[in-house]
């Protein structure tokens, strides 16, 4: 059987039209399986170890002289508050942090390419996020001090997702560089499987079950902007959704916002 989510459907996909896939996961024998599906390459970090990023920004660097786009696909749902190895709120690292450090890695060898492009996995979640610019400026470390919901984490983090991808075209478009937003759809796989809350049910749920995408419908958009040619196929600096560009919340348009949120993880990741 087939591994499910929409990443390892993206992969197979991406590997079918002719592309040469590499494959990151956290979990040893589903990545070398979905590597193994595609016909790819596997590599494995576990992003609440931002370490292990760094560890594989080097080996992807020595393994591959040539990187043409970069799919930041990892994230989840967490269902109570916990801390990572560095000492930042998990679901911020995980779906934020940690593709924010492994893009700036890579981000020389990707300019380096002809027409490379970063599309990021967000969500439409975004759309409920609060995030101010104040919020920003204390996210994800301990002295932020909201209650924690995880479902509004979450939803920060996607915004995040947005944010950073507005801002990457911003800084990085002049010089070759483009970048997307993805919204994959609800999609029938383990997903917010061990969250409490109503977003955890529904997930779990016959219903959910029944109306949730497919993996290979969750991957289209994926698909499209990662083989595709940025700048021709797609503009860069957007968010897609169903092949199209999406309605934001009017947080993912405000420039500040995003600048305030780059120096914010710069600041977090010992890069400024």
């Amino acid at each position: 059987m087939e591994v499910q989510g929409h990443g390892a459907a993206a992969a197979r996909a991406l590997a079918a039209a002719g592309h040469e896939v590499v494959v990151v996961g956290r979990n040893p024998e589903r990545t070398r399986r979905v590597a193994d599906e595609a016909g790819a390459t596997a590599h494995l970090a576990d992003f609440t170890d931002l370490a292990q990023v760094h560890t594989l920004a080097d080996e992807l660097l020595t393994a591959h002289p040539r990187i043409d786009a970069l799919v930041n696909n990892a994230g989840g749902l967490f269902p109570e508050l916990a801390w990572t190895h560095d000492d930042l709120e998990t679901t911020f690292q995980v779906d934020h942090l940690a593709p924010f450090l492994l893009t700036h890695l890579l981000l020389d060898r990707l300019l380096a390419s002809e027409g490379p492009a970063v599309v990021t996995t967000s969500s439409a979640a975004h759309r409920v996020s609060r995030l101010t610019t104040a919020d920003a400026l204390v996210l994800g470390g301990r002295q932020d001090e909201r209650r924690y919901v995880p479902f509004r984490a979450y939803a920060d983090a996607k915004l995040a997702n947005l944010l950073f991808t507005r801002e990457l075209h911003r800084r990085y478009h002049r010089a070759g560089l483009a970048s997307a937003a993805v919204h994959p759809g609800g999609v029938a796989t383990s997903f917010a499987g061990t969250s409490h809350d109503l977003f955890g049910w529904f997930y779990r749920s016959p219903l959910g079950q029944r109306v949730l995408r497919t993996p290979e419908q969750g991957a289209a958009d994926l698909v499209r902007l990662a083989g595709g040619r940025p700048d021709v196929d797609w503009p860069s600096g957007q968010y897609w959704a169903d092949g199209r560009i999406a309605r934001v919340n009017h947080r993912g348009d405000d420039p500040t916002l995003a600048r305030v949120l780059w120096e914010r993880s710069e600041e977090l990741l010992g890069l400024a």
